[in-house]
């Protein structure tokens, strides 16, 4: 096979059967496509995050599944002669249920992966018939046969040779006569328990078989027209752009941008391999194409906001000039697994962000991580503030590129700035009650 195409489907695009049947045709309409990832349907993941975490009665776990069967069965109904799927989606919802029942399992983080994999197990299953029925030879691949990972459950870490490896021996002898159906999100370890590869984690299986079986392109088929200069939520305003270089792209992914996941860029960069980001409801209207160089790398390229950060500020009168402070400082960080993002210092004092920690890792923060902290220095934590960044090129290369971002927010407060380290991005903490006002006034200064 001369070209290859993974195209990956995300959850509002596999939501329903007529979804499910716009994510054929653009299958069926690219012959360069032969594998095509899948989401588990919308909605369903939700409801099997809150089986997995939440403490429920045996009723309520009883109507959570009722509410995963309810959106998987309103597929299955509309195929037609489909026994052999009803038998095979029988026995996935009943593994469902068993899973959801035993608490016991569910307490550890092995039980939840175990849980968390059904959506997308279903949601392939039935994929696969939707394109059998339109013509389309296709058979349903377990993902956890190729995306090997280690034994680190909810956020597995990919073993890029063994998938290669697998993925050759399993999935490319299979290419010419099929479409393979496989499910993102999922792996399995070395004594194949099934792992998952964190939230979002289905572009970033797309990408890793792409590199795994030296694709040319990989598809992330979604429910927005391409990548936007910013959040079209935030204003009517943001357009979608044609091109996006991987460098932008990552920092768009890291900073903030939901359409793509953050390691999605990482194994595409590592094969050169060209992304396309696109409305599976509208094809028609084209994209984003990420590659390796644009034809164009203008100074503002877009806006990212990231919600719901926490700012420490660490401060100490004894780091005026002493040495190995802030490795001290950032080693007690990492002794509690906490992953800083934006750092900036003064001669006394260093102020940081960590992104959207869940629950338990706030608690983290608040206590066992604050408690030693203390023993070396003063510890302020904040909470109630965005991050926005500016996405771009060479910033800090130009007169005038940093000074019009700061004189469009000149009546607004920021309470951390970040330039410098990095010509592709200028980031700034904000409170949260102006972000969206802050978004929609840089965005008019800097593409309207």
């Amino acid at each position: 096979m001369n070209t290859l195409n993974i195209a990956k489907f995300g959850g509002t695009s596999v939501a329903d059967f007529a979804a499910m049947q716009n994510c054929a045709r653009i299958v069926i309409d690219n012959t360069n496509t032969r594998i095509a990832v899948v989401s588990a349907s919308a909605g369903v993941t939700n409801y099997l995050v809150e089986l997995a975490n939440d403490d429920l009665t045996e009723a309520q776990i009883d109507m959570l599944v009722k509410q995963i069967e309810k959106i998987e069965l309103a597929i299955l109904e509309q195929l037609d002669n489909a026994a052999e799927t009803r038998i095979e989606l029988q026995c996935l919802l009943s593994e469902l249920s068993e899973l959801a029942h035993n608490k016991a399992d569910l307490a550890s983080a092995e039980g939840k992966d175990a849980l968390l994999s059904m959506g997308e197990r279903m949601s392939s299953l039935l994929f696969t018939e939707v394109l059998k029925q339109l013509g389309c030879p296709a058979v349903n691949f377990d993902a956890r046969r190729v995306i090997k990972t280690d034994s680190q459950f909810g956020q597995g870490t990919p073993d890029i040779e063994a998938i290669e490896q697998q993925a050759q021996l399993l999935m490319a002898p299979a290419l010419a006569e099929q479409v393979l159906v496989t499910q993102g999100f999922v792996g399995s370890n070395s004594n194949n328990k099934t792992t998952t590869l964190g939230r979002g984690g289905s572009d970033y299986t797309a990408a890793l078989l792409a590199e795994a079986l030296n694709a040319q392109t990989c598809e992330i088929w979604t429910d927005v027209i391409g990548v936007y200069t910013t959040d079209p939520r935030i204003t009517d305003k943001a357009r979608p752009l044609p091109e996006l270089s991987f460098d932008e792209a990552a920092e768009m992914a890291t900073f903030g941008a939901k359409v793509l996941h953050p390691a999605t860029m990482v194994p595409a960069l590592r094969k050169n391999i060209r992304v396309f980001v696109g409305s599976s409801r509208e094809p028609e209207k084209g994209g984003t194409w990420i590659a390796k160089d644009c034809g164009d790398e203008p100074y503002y390229r877009a806006i990212t906001r990231r919600k719901d950060q926490v700012m420490v500020t660490v401060k100490t009168p004894s780091m005026l000039y002493a040495p190995g402070f802030l490795s001290q400082v950032f080693g007690i960080i990492a002794k509690h697994n906490i992953s800083v993002d934006l750092v900036t210092t003064s001669e006394i004092s260093v102020s940081m962000t960590i992104d959207n920690p869940p629950n338990s890792v706030r608690k983290k923060i608040n206590q066992q991580t604050i408690n030693d902290l203390r023993q070396i220095c003063e510890v302020n934590v904040e909470e109630g503030y965005d991050l926005v960044t500016v996405v771009g090129n060479n910033m800090h290369s130009q007169a005038g590129v940093s000074s019009r971002i700061f004189n469009a927010l000149q009546n607004h407060n920021l309470r951390m700035i970040c330039y410098g380290a990095n010509p592709h991005n200028m980031s700034f903490l904000v409170n949260e009650n102006n972000s969206t006002q802050v978004v929609t006034e840089l965005h008019q200064e800097l593409f309207e």
